[in-house]
């Protein structure tokens, strides 16, 4: 009977020192996990019915090369002209939009991989975006003026267009609103723009670009002094400098001498590279100081006319090669291009050639027209070095 009821004691004497050793194990657990895990402060109370998400931001991409280099690839083309001449009655636009469904979307068809496979595509938007308007009296005497509907700005976010320039002779073709209507159409599409007034910043990979916009016409004097110093203060927000010029006569396939100071005034006060157009013509290429002046891109999808004289074009494209804040090499290749999908008229969806003639025919273009430029490239190349 005491041996029984020393078993008894015994066996429960074990349970009790098995459940204290139990809860020690437990209380100290959970201590690590008080320790390890910070507790979150409270949150609103939803509201009934609505689920709580919360989305982290996540940090940029980086792609780093084996060097530690960080390379982008900015895309350069001209004049996006979309929408209608208000002081003509041709609708060729919209019977083209007509055709296609309605979609704008069509006139970046054949090119769209290529601008979603850069980092930055800058276009010179040369139009007004508004729902209404009316037209200055020092412009109602002009051929055109071109208008399209805010929604088209869809088209650039669409086809991934970064920025837009739109420091041009039609920005200001229905006044000061209309300038301001074309701004906002295009911040409520997330395009960023510069024009004289505003450059803007877009920052990829970590690396941060200012694109600056003007337009030159009668102003070169002014500008002499002005774009130095405006290059000057965007280098201090900025790794890259892209300096953007409405300038030249139309149909010029060559600058004159007003545009090759002034490009190379560009890059003598810091510009990493300079995109020109307004000619409606494609124009040589320099390398000036290891920096390149593209003189103009000519046309890129262009509603002025159902079939211009001239329908070549290229996309400039460079990959400025960056590591601890240098430019270390800025390779550059075009991709020669036909302002529309068909040779006999302007259905406004730039096509690159793939025709070793007219590919041929753009670079012989550009060669003989730099002939007599002091720095004109020797070589367009197709592809990457």
């Amino acid at each position: 009977m005491k041996k029984a009821r020393l078993i008894v004691f015994l066996t429960a004497v074990l349970l009790c020192l098995g459940l204290l050793s139990g809860w020690a194990e437990e209380e100290e657990t959970s201590f690590q996990q008080l320790m390890q895990v910070e507790t979150p402060a409270p949150s609103p109370a939803p509201e009934e019915g609505l689920p709580v998400v919360v989305t982290p931001t996540p940090a940029p991409e980086i792609r780093y090369e084996a060097d530690g280099s960080v390379i982008i690839t900015l895309s350069a083309v001209g004049d996006v002209t979309i929408g209608r001449n208000v002081q003509s009655s041709s609708t060729i636009f919209q019977k083209e939009m007509a055709r296609q469904g309605d979609d704008i979307n069509f006139i970046f068809r054949n090119i769209k991989g290529i601008f979603e496979s850069d980092d930055l595509t800058i276009v010179n938007f040369e139009g007004v975006l508004a729902d209404s308007y009316s037209i200055p009296s020092r412009k109602r005497e002009n051929s055109f003026l071109f208008l399209a509907p805010p929604s088209y700005a869809s088209v650039l976010s669409d086809n991934s267009v970064e920025v837009a320039t739109i420091e041009n002779n039609h920005i200001d073709d229905f006044g000061d609103q209309g300038r301001a209507d074309t701004q906002a159409a295009l911040d409520a599409v997330g395009v960023q723009w510069a024009d004289e007034f505003h450059r803007t910043v877009y920052e990829s990979q970590g690396i941060r670009v200012a694109v600056l916009a003007y337009k030159t016409f009668d102003y070169y004097t002014t500008l002499f002094e002005k774009v130095p110093r405006e290059i000057a203060e965007a280098r201090r927000e900025a790794d890259l400098v892209v300096c953007c010029f409405h300038w030249g006569a139309e149909k010029d396939y060559a600058p004159n001498a007003n545009q090759q100071k002034l490009g190379r005034l560009a890059i003598d006060s810091g510009a990493d590279l300079v995109i020109g157009h307004h000619s409606h013509r494609i124009n040589p290429i320099e390398q000036y100081n290891g920096k390149y002046i593209v003189y103009s891109v000519g046309n890129f999808s262009f509603a002025g006319n159902s079939k211009p004289d001239d329908m070549s074009t290229f996309i400039f494209q460079t990959r400025f090669r960056i590591k601890e804040g240098e430019i270390i090499a800025n390779p550059f290749r075009i991709i020669p291009c036909r302002i529309s999908s068909k040779a006999n008229e302007n259905d406004f969806a730039p096509t690159p050639y793939d025709n070793d003639l007219q590919i041929n025919n753009v670079i012989n273009t550009m060669l003989k027209n730099g002939s007599k430029l002091e720095y004109a490239v020797s070589d367009y190349p197709l592809d990457w070095e």
